[in-house]
């Protein structure tokens, strides 16, 4: 009689990642998976529940897979905490109903949907008679994210008005933003080859009208119904997203004081370096102010795309050798503009599973056409070198080594997020940030993290402003509080920052990851350092801690001080 070996966990998880793709195209997309490039996701309460189902499943076989002869070995237990972490924070926020009010104005199923397009392959004529395909899903996809958000009011799950609001003006600039009835999607498809000319044209009107028509439902029912709803969470619900966003169970009020103490170190570290640049300002943002009329600039979209090209080419060529230990594929990276209609945010998206599509960042410009150099630099130190980039390519470089799920599905926002700011403050030890434009931009970068935390938890939770604080201290924090005080402890514009708190609204508990990831990876390095003393090598530790994969923040430390 035969007998069929049970998986292991990496086996289990990449089974996970095969029959995810079957229901989530948009994951395929980004894996570079061209059987995808012509489907989309089913987005109603159904489509959730099937992705729901597939989590319930693989965990079952997890159970099973644990118990097997080898699943103590270093790579196969990282994958089993992860598997199990992540798709028990998943099913967590599903069973919440969190999807039947997914509104936002960075992330829903409307952002996921149409940034698919922006990664989908155009090199070919199949690869546009799949883009052709692909629009006009768009209807039925569309149809499916209305009818979630349709159950969500009949059972008084409402989004917040805020970020409602916003959300109506993106579909609108989707798709008709001056009032001639040419969107995204038409732009989209203008490349595209003569001979699919007409279809191309044809699938983008379809696809337009169906994001026509969610704006309209948007404003005139959806809208209405939701007047007078919260825009915060409350305890419970921010407790679950933080969860998911962190891959830990937060103490909520230690990460809030935690905040304010980055708060007070940082304005420190600002005021000094504000002093060198204009002499006698009686803040930082005096001297940002200069900075905006007289600072270094670098003029027009195409300038500021080449530049920040060369930038992280500059970064890559320092660091790989002496930091770093780079593949060649590793090495190559693109700067891009964001297309009309994005957030406020610069982002980073990962190189397909071959390479075939390099890494790329992206820089929203909002209709600017000229970028200050100190808002720029850290930035794309956190965005691409070494930030995001070299993390994210790198587990796909590895991928062999680990699993699929942990070198793409798996990642753990503050684990991200964290490593890119370690990042940047990587870029300041290293000396790369001795010019005061710059420096002071990567304290502004960082006092932006820290003022994150605590009106990211304050205003969900309305938390007192503490005693200490120079801001309205013994008041409870609210929406119209948080823009107030933000906007008053950073250098972005005004749009930017009303951009910020709407994502803040929408998508609690993913921005405090940023400074509680950055203290995690400082916390495993040093506890590395303190364990191998002499025979620390910063380099070796940090190739090691890039290529492990996603964890939590209640795992990686632990990973981290063993490496």
């Amino acid at each position: 009689m035969s007998s069929t070996k049970s998986p292991l966990p990496r086996e289990v998880a990449d089974a996970y990642v095969d029959e995810l793709i079957a229901l989530d195209p948009i994951t395929g997309t980004y894996l570079g998976d061209k059987e995808s490039s012509s489907r989309l996701p089913d987005f109603s309460p159904a489509g959730q529940e099937a992705l729901a189902e597939l989590a319930r499943a693989t965990l079952a076989r997890l159970d099973d897979a644990e118990r097997q002869p080898g699943a103590d070995r270093d790579i196969e237990r990282r994958c089993a905490r992860l598997l199990r972490e992540r798709l028990t924070a998943e099913l967590a926020v599903h069973e919440a109903d969190e999807g039947l009010r997914a509104v936002g104005n960075l992330s829903s199923p409307a952002h996921a949907m149409r940034h698919a397009f922006t990664l989908t392959p155009t090199g070919t004529d199949e690869d546009w008679a799949a883009i052709a395909e692909r629009l006009r899903a768009v209807p039925t996809t569309v149809e499916g994210y209305r009818q979630s958000l349709a159950l969500g009011l009949e059972r008084e799950l409402y989004a917040g008005p805020r970020a409602t609001a916003t959300f109506v003006g993106q579909l609108g600039e989707w798709s008709d933003p001056d009032g001639k009835g040419h969107g995204w999607f038409e732009d989209f498809v203008a490349p595209g080859p003569d001979a699919l000319r007409a279809e191309l044209d044809a699938a983008a009107r379809t696809a337009t009208e169906a994001l026509v028509s969610l704006r309209d439902w948007m404003r005139d029912v959806y809208a209405p119904a939701i007047e007078g709803a919260p825009d915060t969470v409350g305890r419970e619900r921010y407790a679950r997203w933080a969860r998911y966003y962190n891959g830990t169970d937060l103490d909520l009020d230690e990460a809030y004081a935690y905040g304010w103490s980055e708060f007070h170190r940082i304005l420190g570290e600002m005021r000094q370096e504000a002093e060198k640049i204009l002499p006698g300002a009686g803040s930082p943002w005096e001297a940002f102010a200069h900075l905006d009329e007289h600072g270094t600039h670098i003029e027009g979209v195409d300038e500021v795309r080449a530049w920040l090209q060369n930038l992280m080419d500059e970064a890559v060529e320092a660091l790989d050798g002496t930091h770093f230990e780079l593949a060649e594929r590793v090495r190559r990276v693109e700067s891009r503009i964001a297309p009309p209609g994005s957030a406020a945010a610069p982002y980073y998206t990962s190189p397909s599973e071959d390479f075939s599509r390099p890494g790329r960042t992206w820089l929203p410009t909002l209709g600017r056409t000229r970028f200050p150099v100190y808002d720029l630099v850290s930035t794309w130190y956190h965005e691409g070198v070494p930030g995001h980039h070299l993390q994210l390519a790198q587990w796909v470089h590895v991928a062999q080594d680990l699993s699929r799920y942990q070198a793409t599905v798996g990642s753990v926002s503050a684990n991200v997020e964290g490593w890119a700011l370690y990042a940047e403050r990587l870029m300041d030890e290293l000396g790369f940030l001795t010019d005061p434009e710059r420096r002071l931009g990567y304290l502004d970068a960082q006092m932006m993290r820290a003022a994150r935390v605590i009106v990211d938890i304050g205003m969900h939770l309305e938390l007192e402003i503490p005693a200490h604080s120079p801001f309205r201290p013994g008041e409870r924090w609210t929406p119209e509080l948080a823009q107030e005080f933000f906007a008053a402890h950073n250098s972005l514009p005004a749009e930017f920052q009303e951009s910020e708190l709407t994502r803040y609204l929408s998508m609690p508990g993913q921005a405090i990851g940023y400074k509680l990831g950055e203290r995690a990876w400082l916390l495993g390095r040093e506890n590395a350092r303190k364990r191998l003393g002499d025979a620390f090598d910063a380099k070796a530790w940090h190739m090691a801690a890039l290529s492990q994969g996603s964890l939590g923040l209640d795992d990686l430390v632990d990973e981290l001080s063993r490496l």
